[in-house]
């Protein structure tokens, strides 16, 4: 096989396992301590946060920034703190996860 298609394999078979993963990137990078996917528990559960961003181009870019960022108002008065150790692919991953739940 080419060396060329063995290594978009490669990537393929990484970029779909890392998607997958999402529940499980969520549990590791504690995601689920403030929130879980169809219920409130200290933020707004995932489900909710689909349906808020659902059909808004800039969403993906925005949560992911939220995501590494932190913020505040959009869910009442409880601040989302930053997550210095999520890197951007994975809080770009997490927040393609999130878009799904329904």
């Amino acid at each position: 096989m080419n060396r060329s298609l063995l290594l978009c394999l490669a990537v393929g078979v990484l970029a779909s396992n890392a998607a997958m993963a999402s529940p499980e990137l969520a549990k590791g990078k504690n995601c689920m301590a403030c929130h879980a996917v169809g219920s409130k528990v200290v933020g707004p559960s995932f489900k909710d946060i689909a349906a808020k961003y659902a059909g808004q181009k800039d969403a993906e870019d925005k949560l992911t920034q939220k995501v590494l960022k932190g913020g505040s108002g959009v869910w009442g008065s409880v601040p989302m703190p930053a997550n210095a150790q999520v890197s951007e692919a994975e809080a770009r991953t997490l927040v393609k996860w999130i878009m799904v739940q329904k």
